[in-house]
């Protein structure tokens, strides 16, 4: 029986070997196949970007191979400080605008958020799990919900605030219309993901890396900030991406909470008025959208080394 099974290994090794070669060459070709059909449409932006109106009416982006006629018009329309369809000083100032809210959008909810998540890993008190628990079920809350209370919290009037009939609980913050105004939501509806995310991750580092640290001394700040800060960078970078892309293109919350303020807005609040009133400008939306897409490209290819380790970050001890 061993001589029997020893002629039949090298056909069985070989079998296998063709099996995982064709499993391997089936999953690449899969994924090349998606990733060409997921940036064709983003391919064709780009190259609609660079022609002129009337080709863009005539003929479809494909005709860019047969026919190419290329020109930066559109790009310097939209930069322009001459009127454009509404916009007198370009986009630039709303661009401007979009890091203003981002940046700090960002910045806000990780700091918080990977305090929170140290403090309900590793600084155990009565009810830290019912605390973590209850963070990580707002995630079900919808976003849609809270937009009118919230913006009836930050605006200013008798009306305003919070109150329980006759008793105002929290008066208006005067901050509708604001950038803070805008700041706040945004890291209020990031704070149950990244909570959890950050939790998972700092919850899996070694135990017995903690226990050193305090015997030799450290307090929770000193472990903080010196050991699970450096450890917790994939986390946090995957984190960092989901959040940058969620704000740089929201549009709702913007529009709910700037009030229609002028001085505020960020550029997803004026792609649509570039076309202008009967569309006659709307060969600029292929070139200002492509330059909205260009800044969470940037993010995300200069952090997605951290991606994927920062999605699988505690899932396994």
């Amino acid at each position: 029986m061993s001589i029997l099974n020893r002629s039949k290994a090298p056909k069985l090794a070989e079998q296998n070997a063709g099996r995982k070669l064709f499993g391997s060459r089936g999953a690449s070709i899969t994924v090349w196949t998606l990733a060409i059909l997921w940036t064709i449409p983003t391919f064709g932006l780009f190259a609609t970007s660079f022609r002129p109106k009337a080709d863009i009416s005539a003929t479809g982006w494909w005709d860019l191979f047969i026919h190419p006629h290329l020109t930066f018009a559109n790009y310097t329309a939209i930069f322009s400080t001459s009127t454009v369809s509404g916009i007198p000083n370009g986009i630039f100032p709303y661009i401007i605008n979009s890091f203003v809210i981002t940046i700090p959008a960002v910045i806000f909810p990780i700091t918080i958020a990977t305090m929170a998540a140290y403090c309900l890993a590793w600084v155990k008190f009565r009810g830290s799990d019912l605390i973590f628990y209850g963070i990580f079920a707002l995630q079900i809350v919808p976003i849609q919900l809270t937009l009118v209370p919230l913006l009836n919290l930050f605006r200013t009037g008798a009306d305003s605030g919070a109150h329980i009939g006759s008793l105002t609980l929290i008066p208006g913050l005067n901050i509708a219309g604001k950038f803070a105004g805008i700041w706040v939501p945004h890291t209020m509806f990031a704070l149950p993901l990244a909570i959890y995310l950050l939790h998972n991750f700092i919850a899996s580092l070694p135990r017995d890396l903690m226990e050193a640290a305090h015997v030799d001394g450290a307090s929770h700040f000193t472990v903080f900030r010196r050991i699970v800060l450096p450890l917790s960078v994939p986390a946090i970078a995957a984190f960092t991406i989901f959040q940058f892309m969620w704000v740089w293109n929201d549009l709702l919350v913007a529009l709910t909470f700037t009030g229609g303020t002028e001085g505020i807005d960020p550029l997803n609040n004026k792609l649509a008025g570039l076309a202008g009133t009967w569309g006659s400008h709307w060969e600029l939306l292929t070139s200002s959208a492509f330059i909205q897409i260009l800044v969470p490209l940037a993010v995300f290819f200069a952090l997605q080394r951290y991606f994927v380790r920062g999605l699988l970050a505690g899932s396994v001890k």
